[in-house]
């Protein structure tokens, strides 16, 4: 009974969600071996599309988050669960932000690719793109700055303030601003 149910569940979202929703999203791992991307499809649709919490968001996205520029935004959809967290901010609206394939970026992480102009806050400097390695962990509470670029397997420590670019990769980076702790094998 319960499998059924679970059919008929699955079902019904490859039916309903597609309206809601781009098909380019609605697959992979979180679709087609787990019905947990369609249970995120109907927490997120309410708030989402019907309240209007990143309603331009052609994926599914928690209300909790911040998406700039979906267009700006480039990652493989078998990274969905980057957007059901808490508290990210993903400010892209004139920059690119990229993630690599198995990153994850925990709660609460901004990622920033456009500040304000010191001389005149009421303006903004150039918008620079941000590239996230493929297999990366971003820990909780940290902020990517500009123009960074971090490489393959980096690790970068919950707090962290990320304001240079580490494109070689495979290490662990940490602090204010962020430093190699040490490098990984």
């Amino acid at each position: 009974m319960k499998r059924n149910l679970k059919k008929i569940f699955i079902s019904l979202s490859r039916l309903i969600m597609p309206i809601f929703y781009d098909k380019k999203y609605l697959k992979g791992r979180w679709f087609d071996h787990s019905p947990k991307g369609w249970r995120w499809c109907w927490r997120n649709l309410f708030m989402q599309k019907i309240i209007g919490y990143n309603r331009k968001v052609p994926f599914p996205v928690s209300h909790r988050n911040i998406v700039g520029n979906p267009r700006n935004l480039i990652f493989s959809p078998n990274d969905l669960n980057n957007f059901q967290n808490y508290g990210c901010y993903f400010q892209n609206y004139e920059g690119q932000i990229t993630l690599g394939e198995g990153t994850y970026i925990a709660p609460n992480v901004g990622l920033i690719t456009q500040n304000h102009d010191i001389h005149d806050l009421d303006s903004h400097v150039k918008a620079k793109n941000i590239n996230i390695g493929s297999g990366c962990w971003v820990g909780m509470n940290s902020m990517i700055l500009p123009g960074i670029i971090l490489g393959d397997n980096t690790v970068v420590g919950a707090g962290s303030i990320v304001t240079k670019s580490f494109p070689e990769g495979n290490c662990v980076i940490a602090g204010n601003p962020a430093r190699i702790l040490r490098k990984l094998d």
